[in-house]
């Protein structure tokens, strides 16, 4: 595994490298450091930080490699992401006074959400401090295309002996789940029901059975992010992991909605945020409805691209 830690030599991205050296040192991954001086005159204070960075990984015996670069952050990250194959990507995040919240309903920088949003690989938002990893929060949305960060999450729980729980949130019951509410605290009779829920949570426990991480489901049924919250201060997790669909369109994320940052802007932990491989049947209905509202839209755009 290869692990790029995002520093700029701040307090918070310390935390962030001491949350991660767990995992790098547990996989034995190669991690490097990435710097980033925003003017040149920066140069030589940013490199005397990263250098008691690198002294962390030391201490974990590993051998962190020091990339800096001058230039704007977000795009260095793109840029050095695309130019080498990393497996996840560590960035320290710190949240807005509630004065600027006042003027702004982003409580973080917009940097953050930049990054998660322009890069392939997952990407690990640490907030605050975990002195540890032992039990891991994975929201699955109960769908399919979460594989990918079931997967992920597994492979970084087991080398540390972590324990993975699943949890679903239902926002609103469709006819397919209508008889499943009165069973919705009732995990076996959920598992053991033909619903596509039902199928899709037993595929789900069974690759984290095969990595030996499996914890426990956890149902419930609500607004996704008030209802993880509340599952987040019943039992003390350290990592937050969710998936994440690129948005095809500005329209499509604005009608839709990105839950991940939500989640990212909500949550008082570390978050894993996992680019998922979603079929794209939303995306084609979604277009479909618009081709119906605005049938002159497709045309004017096929003739103006022709």
């Amino acid at each position: 595994m290869k692990i790029l830690f995002c520093c700029d030599g701040s307090r918070q991205s310390e935390r962030a490298v001491l949350f991660g050296v767990q995992i790098a040192a547990a996989s034995q991954a190669q991690p490097s450091i990435l710097g980033i001086a925003e003017k040149a005159g920066d140069h030589d204070a940013l490199l005397k930080a990263l250098r008691r960075v690198q002294d962390i990984f030391k201490e974990n015996s590993l051998d962190a490699e020091l990339i800096i670069k001058v230039g704007r952050p977000v795009r260095e990250i793109v840029k050095c992401t695309e130019e080498n194959h990393y497996d996840l990507v560590v960035i320290g995040a710190t949240r807005k006074n509630v004065f600027w919240r006042l003027f702004d309903p982003r409580w973080m920088s917009v940097r953050v959400y930049n990054i998660i949003e322009s890069i392939e690989p997952p990407v690990l938002v640490v907030v605050g401090s975990r002195p540890a990893l032992r039990r891991v929060l994975l929201c699955t949305g109960g769908a399919e295309y979460i594989d990918r960060a079931i997967d992920f999450a597994g492979k970084i729980a087991r080398p540390l002996n972590a324990v993975v729980d699943l949890v679903h949130v239902m926002p609103e019951i469709p006819t397919m789940y209508a008889e499943l509410v009165q069973f919705e605290g009732d995990v076996d009779r959920v598992l053991e029901s033909n619903s596509q829920l039902g199928k899709n949570l037993r595929h789900q426990t069974g690759l984290l059975e095969q990595l030996g991480v499996f914890g426990e489901i956890r149902l419930s049924q609500g607004d996704v992010v008030p209802e993880l919250l509340k599952q987040l201060k019943r039992t003390e997790y350290d990592l937050l992991v969710c998936g994440s669909s690129p948005a095809e369109d500005k329209l499509r994320r604005y009608v839709i909605g990105d839950l991940a940052r939500e989640i990212v802007n909500r949550a008082e932990l570390p978050v894993l945020v996992v680019r998922t491989r979603e079929r794209r049947r939303i995306a084609r209905l979604f277009k479909e409805i618009l081709g119906r509202l605005f049938p002159h839209s497709e045309k004017t755009s096929e003739t103006q691209n022709g």
